[in-house]
């Protein structure tokens, strides 16, 4: 009895898990007793019991079997001697409710009790032939029929999916006190049994080992996934989500091969785990997430009207930047609205940028229009604001290229005229370094227009210093403004 109790304790402490060992619906088996018989007598350990039995779950915890066998009772005239035997054939007939409380907890073992109710048939086959025993054998009533209660605890250990082995002990109390034919009065004949038995399972199908979704059956003949591992593929998803709910492949982690796990778009990048392109703007859910850092969910991440995919695949053009050459013009616009190239800003190469001549109304294919020729009168003066030079300086600021611009275009366009370069300063600082300053200004445009190819006899070059301020130097702002350079025609 201890070492059955031992054996309760480790199954439990051991076997506990997140799969259950019930869900069979049916089961029916068959057991063999040792029986040592509690009547007046003394025991006879060759007695046994065989019995069968048919058992159908109530639920969760709780099954009711109905069982039925052969007992053979032995005991000894203990006064007499050994050798003077008593036998009883009994055949039990039983109901029992099997209370299993940690079962559905538990992978391999089922500890379990139980109590029931039931009727036997006895028949006296052999008494002792001299019997010295104080009370005299009751010879009136040899056989009959007599009810009995049976109790006992019990574990069942699984040795595959459908077939278990049990252990069990208990005891059966009878309501006769003729069992053995000697009577003593209370307590009434009865025995103790304990057992082994084998025991074959229904196929219910309804077995969930790890607990994914999808029984062990349905896993080992369908779905040929593991019914012991929740996550065959490993992949993030349960077997059973994989199948009910995503319609993915629980064996392949990336059912869509889009270089994306299952789990990692259904559960980070909501994106669908059967298709590799979510989107459908022709690059892999993978290849964005991973590769350009587009979202897999938006076609146009940029929104400049081209798809992610056009933009990596047909047009080279950075699918993160609306406007990839910065030429105010959206990506989409220059390829399906003005035909221009949306990797260089100034397409046609004429030395204005594609945005500006969309804006002013000229064509961004044709450099020839870039130029806009400017009708300019001998004695007129056109004040090239916003050229800066480092302070003290007479070095031109990259900022400033783009307004000379302007008077290079000038020149270009009008190859005959010449014209005067002024320089001109603010008040600060004493007169003769303005004038000097404002003279090294006016050359150093001088030097900017022959570097790009304007004839120097064409241009002449003067500084003024502060003599000739437009606003008083009054302010920041107004300083600025006399700090100049004026391009006048004089031939």
């Amino acid at each position: 009895m201890k070492k059955l109790s031992m054996l309760f304790v480790v199954l439990f402490l051991f076997n506990v898990s997140f799969s259950q060992f019930k869900n069979y619906k049916v089961k029916g088996g068959a057991h063999f007793h040792g029986i040592s018989p509690s009547g007046e007598l003394k025991r006879d350990f060759t007695s046994f019991m065989a019995r069968g039995f048919f058992a159908v779950e109530l639920g969760k915890y709780f099954d009711i079997e109905v069982g039925g066998g052969f007992l053979k009772w032995k005991q000894k005239d203990h006064i007499n001697t050994d050798e003077e035997i008593l036998e009883v054939d009994i055949v039990p007939l039983d109901l029992r409710i099997r209370v299993e409380p940690v079962g559905q907890y538990m992978k391999y073992a089922n500890p379990y009790f139980y109590v029931g109710g039931g009727v036997l048939r006895h028949e006296l086959k052999k008494t002792p032939a001299a019997n010295t025993y104080i009370a005299q054998y009751d010879s009136t009533e040899l056989e009959g029929w007599v009810g009995f209660f049976p109790a006992g605890i019990g574990v069942e250990v699984k040795l595959s999916k459908q077939v278990l082995i049990d252990f069990t002990v208990g005891m059966a109390y009878t309501l006769s006190d003729k069992i053995n034919n000697i009577i003593l009065g209370s307590p009434y004949d009865g025995w103790f049994n304990y057992g082994i038995g084998l025991v074959i399972t229904g196929r219910s199908g309804r077995d969930d080992t790890d607990r994914d979704g999808l029984f062990d059956e349905q896993e080992e003949e369908k779905y040929l996934t593991d019914p012991e591992n929740p996550d065959t593929d490993g992949d993030g998803l349960k077997d059973g989500e994989e199948v009910k709910t995503y319609l993915t492949d629980p064996k392949n982690p990336d059912s869509d091969g889009d270089g994306l796990k299952d789990g990692e778009e259904v559960k980070n990048y909501l994106t669908n785990p059967t298709n590799p392109d979510t989107d459908n703007d022709g690059l892999k859910d993978g290849s964005e997430v991973s590769s350009y850092k587009t979202n897999p969910l938006i076609g146009d991440t940029d929104g400049d009207g081209l798809g992610d995919g056009e933009e990596i695949n047909n047009h080279k053009t950075d699918p993160l930047n609306s406007d990839s050459d910065g030429d105010t013009l959206n990506d989409g616009d220059e390829v399906k609205r003005h035909g221009t190239n949306p990797l260089k800003a100034d397409t046609d190469g004429g030395t204005v940028d594609d945005g500006t001549e969309v804006r002013r109304g000229t064509n961004p294919l044709d450099p020839n229009d870039d130029i806009v020729k400017e009708e300019i009168k001998v004695g007129e003066t056109i004040i090239l604001e916003g050229i800066n030079f480092e302070t003290g300086s007479a070095r031109i600021t990259f900022e400033s290229e783009s307004i000379l611009m302007k008077a290079y275009n000038t020149l270009v366009n009008n190859p005959k005229i010449e014209v005067e370069i002024s320089g001109h300063t603010d008040s600060r600082g004493s007169n003769s370094s303005n004038q000097r300053l404002s003279e090294d200004r006016a050359n150093s445009v001088k030097v900017w227009l022959v570097a790009k190819g304007v004839d120097g006899s064409r241009i002449t070059t003067l500084g003024y210093g502060e003599d000739r301020p437009i606003a008083p130097n009054d302010s920041p702002e107004n300083m600025l403004k006399n700090r100049r350079i004026e391009f006048k025609r004089i031939k």
